[in-house]
Order: C-alpha cells, then structure tokens, then sequence
C-alpha cells in the first residue's frame, strides 16, 4: 500500500459522490454505485479475463489486466428496466407500458445488456459515469472508463438491478496504465 494507492481509494469515495449527486430525469435516482478494492477487484477482474477468452474478444482480457493492478473500481450501474413514465419512444417501444411487457417477456436475455431499456436512465447513467470521471481527472487519477467491467460486474451479481453499467478502474503510478494497450493477433 501506498500513499498515492490509498489517495486513490478517497478519489474513488468522491467520484462516487459525484455520480450520486449527478443531475437525473424527472428528479427519480436510478442509479447504484460501488467502489471495488482488494478480493472483489480481483475477481471482477479474474472474471472479466475468462469472459474475454469465452467470447474471444480480446479486450475484455486487457481490461481484466488492468482492473487487477488498479487502486481501486468505480462501478456505476442504473436501473434501466424501470420506465419511468415519459412515453417518449427512445427504447423502441411507443409506450413505457409497452416497453415494461417487452422487459417481462426477456426476449434478449443472452445479450451482454439485456434490453430494452429507458433511454432517460441510460442517459442518467452516461452524466453519472461523466461526472465521475470529471472527478478523477481533478484529482489526477488515472482512469477508464471499460463497458467490459460493467458487463462482467452484472454477471457477477453486483449492483443488483442495475442493467446497465460500467466499471472505472483507477490508478496512480509513474505510467498511466489504461494508456498503452496490447491486442492478441487476429
């Protein structure tokens, strides 16, 4: 442990404060965070490595590498299956009743985001993750913002009814990590 790991670890508090205290449509919270140190970060990111091998998609083993040497994890999650009353169309369904049935009736529910999902919560969702990640870069810790640690996060079990997230892994070293990336051949 070091200084800079543990000043990440406080980074990763505010960040999630900023994601709570984020702007939301129609005023309604749907969004769930949680900061990810120590034997859960490692296996979110042991997780996330196998997955990237099952699915062959090779960035999902990068990122579970770099989830495994971070500080600490940000996973911001919303609770996209729950309209919120606007009927404005944006899931694909012209109601929210409509889209509620479509939910039910987990027609996709193979899918890495099972859908459908409100657009209004999906874009709480991108302001929450924005906000935090504003955060992180005033306080100088490195960071990435990874659909793969969100994705594997779900599949674990946390943020419980979320659909939808991400994960943020932070660090603070000499090098930015998230910065130089190594792909298996194709």
């Amino acid at each position: 442990m070091t200084v800079e790991s543990d000043a990440v670890k406080s980074v990763a508090g505010l960040m999630a404060l900023s994601a709570r205290t984020a702007p939301k449509a129609v005023g309604l919270d749907s969004i769930k965070v949680d900061v990810l140190t120590g034997k859960d970060q490692d296996r979110l990111a042991n997780q996330m490595i196998k997955t990237g091998k099952e699915l062959k998609v090779d960035f999902f083993r990068i990122n579970g590498d770099q989830v495994k040497v971070s500080d600490a994890t940000l996973l911001i999650g919303v609770e996209g299956h729950k309209p919120l009353g606007a009927d404005c169309g944006g899931c694909g369904f012209a109601t929210c009743a409509e889209m509620a049935k479509a939910v039910k009736a987990k027609k996709n529910k193979n899918a890495l985001y099972p859908g459908p999902n409100c657009v209004l919560k999906i874009t709480d969702l991108g302001i929450a993750v924005g906000s935090a990640v504003k955060t992180a870069g005033i306080h100088n810790a490195d960071n990435r913002v990874m659909f793969s640690a969100g994705v594997v996060a779900l599949q674990l079990g946390m943020l419980k009814g979320c659909s939808v997230a991400y994960g943020i892994p932070l660090k603070a070293s000499g090098k930015n990590i998230f910065w130089d990336m190594k792909f298996a051949e194709h």
